[in-house]
């Protein structure tokens, strides 16, 4: 029996000699020790030696998901199977593969050696990767989660892809189908980045998988680099979570890779988890990567909470108040300030002895800035420690221009009571300070310090916040458009009490106020990094809030898109319009793209449009969409003189929307704008009423006189059924690349004649590339007809074509790709068609003709279709089955 055992260990060395060492100990292992008797676990198998058989992710899986039902006795002979005692890749997933291996019976010898190699990756790691790519593709799928994604170089050097594997780790954990899946270039960074998601809010168990289940894998750790977007929802869990200090490292994970954070459903939360946030978003934004905030579904927001997240998007913090959250500061800041210190203590020393020289020689005390100097002296006169803690607490901010106004605003007293918000005034003046006798001066340090004394208390940092959120929220924005560009951004550095009554937040605060004014100059103070896109979604913004934003925005540089969708802004539209007129005046603002959309609009839609214009004209992208009128404001006369009549200056709009409540499209009105929007390139119209026959044709005379730049040109839910010359001059466009008629009832009252003149003027038009047709009745034998597009002596370079929500059945569909092989084999098979957009319509009435159609067009083109149940559709669509 012996002698017997010996010869099969002597074949299987035979038989494995391609493999490395390590491999032949497992198999040696495997072969030797069995569930059934010694030495019988090789019997069945059939060795193919230098192929194995490869596991990939469409093999059955293995080892499978551990079942509840394995025992102990599973367990064990997994144990024995894993080679005698060699760790396992993790704790309870060595059993669940085993017990597995047990229940599935005999496998090839390649799997059952590569199943114990892969329990052993702790062991083994460093001779795995330098396996040849044809053992490690067998192997890759065998893999926990932190094990696959240690292997990508290796994978990488052996020319294999683990795309695969992770869309199979995404559909056994995950269990649904991501949206847009056909548009997933990297399933490894989509299934990682959900991951994270799924742990951090708790939906996700990682004991539910043997492959998540890795004792060296910390989830939140190891998937944090890959995560670009991420969501917080409802309470801000999620911000508590990463806040905390055992998450540190995660959070540093997060700063380099994050760029996308959303906000959605979120509810009123208390003072801690507001600290959380801060904490989250200082290092997220002020000292990390995210480009992009965006805000969803808060019915009834938060005040608090929404200026908080906005302002703190926008860049505006003290850093005080940030780090005070904590019990030591931030570091980041902590570095930036001591550099700044030190510079600024050099400067100072400088200027000290060329006050001195100045002194020497008799220059006039008053005029110099010497006095102040010895001022801020007797203030920071508690040695290099108070000086020190002073910079610590105070925001970031560099020297001003006039160091002497600096200085000597800072010592005036701070009276909260006169603090009341507003605007900056013009007359705001720091002579009249410098011209304060040493007595005046001195008053002001010793109130200084009483302040320094107060803000030490217990409720000093609660008050901050509130402190910090109320300011910026009760700024006065009424003259901001009469200020020039240094005065209109000042307001949202102010951070006046929320009560008149509350505490002084100390000797930052004193110096951040500047004086019984309140005021301290935005242009002087050193912002931190800002976002550059913000997205409102469904969020009520009042009048208070509105004017808050309007703030943040007239500085907010760095911001390139701003999107306000179904806010309820109403009349509160003009104060945004007054940020962003504040923001044009920048000469270095990046602001490129603004979408208005409501549910009802206070103005009318070209008024609005040319008021953002002449606001911001330096827009390349223009949205303005709303979905009824105002009833209220239906006898109010037609726009706003201060619009109506404005010049509207040279535009670089590149790309215009409007979507009209049901308005009268008046192409006098329309335009001024296309005169001053040279550059424009694509235009769309959504549900205008033209007011008479002719109106569409000036449009169209104005588009070639005013925009010869003019690409795309889109029509949606505008009723061009009586316009058929004005739709045929524009398919004969030698300049339009795409054109879209959507439910534009294009074929409601024409004959077979008009149909035939769209094919000939498509086909004689070889600059136009796209055309769609949604939604325009044009059921099978319109859709037959379509085909002759693409015949023989056609010199259309027509490479998308949209026939979705057509009513079109698998019958006429089949016709069509018939006709349209027969095109495309008389013309040798060259043609540009590449394109078919086919949603909602009725292919689901026999499910064998569609899908016949869909392979033989599927061989031509790329086919764009859904499963649309075609029973929903509406009933008017019956007069064209």
């Amino acid at each position: 029996m012996a002698a017997g055992g010996g010869r099969a260990c002597d074949r299987l060395k035979t038989a494995t000699a391609p493999f490395p060492p390590f491999f032949l100990a497992f198999v040696l292992g495997i072969a030797t020790v069995g569930p059934d008797r010694p030495g019988c676990r090789c019997r069945p198998v059939r060795p193919r030696v230098g192929k194995g058989t490869p596991l990939d992710a469409t093999s059955p899986t293995w080892p499978p998901a551990p079942s509840s039902s394995q025992d102990g006795g599973g367990g064990g002979s997994g144990a024995r199977a894993g080679g005698g005692g060699v760790p396992s890749q993790d704790g309870g997933g060595a059993a669940a593969l085993s017990g597995a291996m047990a229940a599935e019976g005999p496998r090839s010898l390649f799997a059952l050696s590569a199943a114990a190699v892969s329990r052993s990756m702790g062991a083994l790691e460093r001779d795995v990767w330098a396996l040849p790519g044809h053992l490690l593709r067998g192997l890759l799928p065998l893999l926990t989660v932190f094990r696959l994604e240690r292997a990508e170089g290796a994978a990488r050097r052996a020319g294999l892809s683990t795309q695969p594997i992770w869309r199979k780790l995404w559909d056994d954990v995950m269990k649904t189908r991501p949206p847009n899946s056909e548009n997933i270039t990297c399933w490894r960074k989509k299934f990682l980045e959900t991951f994270f998601s799924n742990v951090l809010h708790g939906v996700l168990d990682v004991s539910s998988d043997w492959r998540l289940n890795d004792h060296h894998f910390s989830p939140l750790l190891h998937s944090s680099p890959h995560v670009s977007q991420l969501t917080l929802c409802n309470m801000l869990q999620g911000a508590v979570e990463l806040a905390a200090e055992h998450n540190q490292k995660v959070l540093e994970n997060l700063a380099g890779s994050l760029r996308i954070l959303k906000f959605q459903h979120l509810l009123s939360s208390d003072q801690s988890i507001r600290r959380s946030l801060v904490l989250l978003l200082h290092r997220l934004i002020h000292h990390g990567s995210v480009s992009q905030v965006s805000m969803y579904s808060w019915p009834v927001p938060d005040t608090v909470l929404l200026v908080l997240i906005l302002s703190m998007s926008a860049g505006f913090w003290r850093s005080g108040n940030a780090l005070a959250y904590h019990s030591s500061p931030c570091g980041l800041c902590r570095e930036e300030d001591k550099a700044q210190s030190q510079k600024s203590a050099q400067e100072q020393a400088e200027s000290g002895r060329y006050d001195e020289k100045e002194w020497s020689n008799g220059e006039n005390q008053k005029g110099s800035p010497r006095a102040p100097e010895e001022a801020g002296a007797e203030v920071n006169g508690h040695g290099a420690d108070a000086c020190l803690n002073s910079v610590l607490s105070r925001p970031r901010s560099p020297p001003l221009r006039n160091q002497a106004c600096e200085e000597a605003s800072s010592k005036v007293p701070c009276d909260h009571t006169s603090i009341q918000g507003g605007c900056i005034s013009d007359q705001l003046s720091c002579h009249p300070v410098l011209r304060k006798t040493r007595r005046r001066l001195k008053s002001a340090v010793g109130k200084k310090r009483r302040c320094l004394r107060r803000s030490r208390g217990p409720y000093a940092d609660p008050e901050d916040l509130y402190d910090f959120v109320f300011t910026v929220a009760r700024e006065d924005n009424s003259g901001l458009l009469d200020k020039n560009s240094a005065t209109e951004g000042e307001n949202a550095e102010n951070w006046p009490s929320s009560s008149p009554g509350s505490p002084c937040t100390g000797h930052a605060g004193c110096k951040k106020r500047g004086g019984s004014a309140g005021i301290f100059s935005l242009k002087a103070a050193h912002r931190f990094r800002s976002v550059s896109t913000l997205e409102l979604f469904s969020i009520p913004l009042t009048g208070e809030t509105c004017r808050t934003l309007s703030n943040l925005l007239s500085s907010w540089v760095s911001l390139e898109n701003l999107v306000l969708s179904y806010n309820g802004l109403g009349a509160n539209i003009s104060c945004i319009l007054s940020g962003l007129r504040a923001l044009s005046r920048h000469s270095d603002c990046h602001l490129r793209m603004v979408r208005v959309s409501d549910v009802f609009s206070h103005m009318p839609c070209l008024e609005l449009v040319r008021c953002i214009l002449s606001a911001f004209p330096q827009l390349h992208t223009l949205s303005v969409s709303f979905d009824l009128k105002n009833q209220l404001e239906g006898n109010r006369p037609e726009g706003n003189p201060s619009c109506s009549e404005a010049e509207i200056p040279e535009s670089c709009l590149e790309q215009l929307e409007i979507r009209f409540p049901r308005e009268l499209l008046h192409t006098a009105f329309l335009l001024p704008v296309l005169k001053a929007s040279r550059s424009l390139q694509q235009l769309s119209l959504d549900s205008a009423t033209l007011p008479c026959s002719q109106e569409l044709g000036l449009l169209l005379e104005a588009l070639r006189e005013c925009n010869p730049n003019l690409k795309k040109l889109s029509f949606h839910d505008v009723n061009l059924a009586e316009h058929q010359k004005e739709v045929l001059l524009l398919l004969q466009d030698p300049v339009l690349q795409e054109i879209t008629f959507s439910f534009c009832r294009l074929f409601e009252s024409s004959t077979t004649e008009f149909l035939s003149e769209i094919i000939n003027t498509v086909k004689r038009n070889s600059s136009l590339k796209s055309l769609k047709l949604p939604g325009n009745r044009l059921g099978n034998h319109r859709l037959v007809a379509l085909a002759d597009i693409f015949s023989e002596d056609s010199s259309s370079s027509l490479c998308q074509l949209d026939v979705s929500s057509n009513c079109i059945k698998p019958d006429g569909l089949l016709e069509f790709t018939k006709k349209l092989e027969g095109h495309i084999q008389q013309r040798g098979g060259q043609i540009q068609f590449t394109h078919l957009r086919l949603f909602q319509n009725w292919l689901d009435q026999d499910a064998e003709t569609a899908q016949e159609a869909l392979r033989r067009l599927k061989a031509v083109c790329s086919v764009v279709n859904d499963s649309w149940d075609s029973s929903q559709a509406f009933a008017d669509y019956i007069s064209v089955m």
